[in-house]
């Protein structure tokens, strides 16, 4: 059994990985232990926010690489500890089965070189599967550089693999962790993808069994390490989900825990962070194009959510006539989400919708109010100043409740804390 100690240090190590979540995966119980079909992997909340797994642990924090904002780069002062693959297997079932977690995400510093430190990570999934009789859920981080050979084998036993861009351009990477590059990154994402669509037509014609990344693959950026705007930083997500069918991509905000002269003094801010999850969600959901909702080397405005900078930007298309427009334009709406969208689409086939109605479907009309009419009546401000003044007023109120929300969710701790004294 690994050791307190151990366990400490290597979910300690692991927490700056936000690139997971829940599975997605279509992993279903074939008579072993765990399933990660469905419900994926349990979540935890940490100070800041962020939704991690409850096991979230790095095989080794033994790093040779010396990248600057990395806590366990290899000339940073800090306890070193390592696991051997069965002991996070046996870690992993005997908490499963007290029902501790869900799922695992496995991750590692790079030790003694790529290809070793991907061969120990396959063999921890591999017995996970194939020896403990796992079927849970499983997010495997991969080792860049490593043989694509041993890649495409982990595949075919995790749910889902992430590679972190981690930063958003190759001259800052080449100033803050000389030892990756753009493609070292890419390659791998590239190489999934197409082994992944190749598995899916192979499956169709019945001449495969089994999976390859159900799960699919995210990514993280670090915001706030390198000068990169917000704007190319989104222009960087959009080409990744285009161009790789990428599940997620993660925002992390700069935390300066690495002291560096290289580094800025000060994070990035969870506001920040915040706005560019923002900003994904418009792309992945609500029809937009980067371009719309920020300009290459511009950040997103800190006083409104993107949505709402981009229709104050573009006033001439409002107010729409909720009973009439198209689901393209009501997706633009501010205050108006997708699901409240489809539901709008829907139930004006049987009647004409009124405020009333939109109150009952609990659209936010704090915002919306103000580019929407209800069968020809308008009740928001009558100039753009008055609408900017109440939709700031309504952003400040809303982010401060959030941020009461995650303080009342989160504590002080990391997984080793809330798992501890169940060994």
């Amino acid at each position: 059994m690994i050791t307190e100690k151990r366990l400490q240090i290597l979910t300690e190590s692991a927490k700056y990985d936000v690139s997971c979540s829940s599975s997605g995966s279509g992993r279903k119980n074939a008579g072993g232990i765990g399933n990660g079909y469905a419900s994926g992997c349990c979540h935890s909340f940490t100070p800041d926010g962020r939704c991690v797994s409850l096991l979230k642990i790095l095989l080794s924090n033994d790093c040779i690489y010396n990248c600057k904002y990395c806590p366990n780069r290899l000339d940073a002062d800090v306890p070193r500890a390592s696991a051997t693959p069965d002991e996070i297997c046996q870690l992993t079932i005997d908490f499963y089965k007290r029902n501790y977690i869900e799922g695992l995400f496995l991750s590692s510093a790079v030790c003694k070189n790529p290809d070793y430190t991907m061969e120990q990570l396959l063999l921890t999934v591999k017995k996970l599967r194939t020896e403990y009789n796992f079927h849970g859920y499983v997010h495997l981080k991969g080792i860049p550089k490593a043989d694509p050979r041993l890649m495409q084998e982990a595949a075919r036993y995790a749910d889902r693999m992430s590679y972190n861009i981690e930063l958003p351009s190759e001259q800052s990477l080449k100033l803050l962790a000389p030892q990756k590059s753009k493609e070292s990154l890419l390659t791998p994402m590239r190489t999934l993808t197409e082994q992944a669509n190749a598995f899916k037509e192979d499956k169709r014609r019945g001449q495969v069994r089994g999976h390859f990344l159900p799960a699919g693959q995210t990514t993280q950026m670090i915001v706030g390490a390198s000068p990169e705007a917000d704007g190319q930083i989104l222009r960087l997500t959009q080409a990744l989900y285009r161009k790789h069918d990428l599940r997620r991509v993660y925002y992390s905000s700069y935390v300066p825990v690495v002291q560096d002269k290289l580094l800025p003094t000060i994070g990035a801010g969870q506001l920040r962070e915040h706005r560019l999850y923002q900003a994904d969600w418009l792309l992945r959901f609500y029809g937009f194009s980067v371009e719309e909702i920020v300009d290459e080397g511009e950040n997103l405005s800190m006083d409104y959510d993107p949505k709402c900078a981009w229709a104050l930007r573009n006033m001439h298309l409002f107010p729409v006539e909720i009973n009439r427009a198209p689901l393209e334009l009501l997706l633009r709406v501010p205050g108006i989400g997708a699901k409240n969208a489809y539901k709008i689409l829907e139930a004006r086939k049987f009647a004409t919708l009124r405020f009333e109605d939109l109150i009952k479907m609990r659209v936010a009309l704090k915002r919306a109010k103000h580019f929407i009419t209800c069968n020809g009546a308008f009740f928001g401000a009558k100039n753009e100043g008055a609408i900017r003044g109440l939709l700031t007023a309504a952003e400040t109120q809303e982010s401060a409740e959030q941020l009461n929300v995650f303080g009342m969710l989160s504590t002080p701790q990391n997984a080793w804390i809330a798992l501890s004294g169940q060994l």
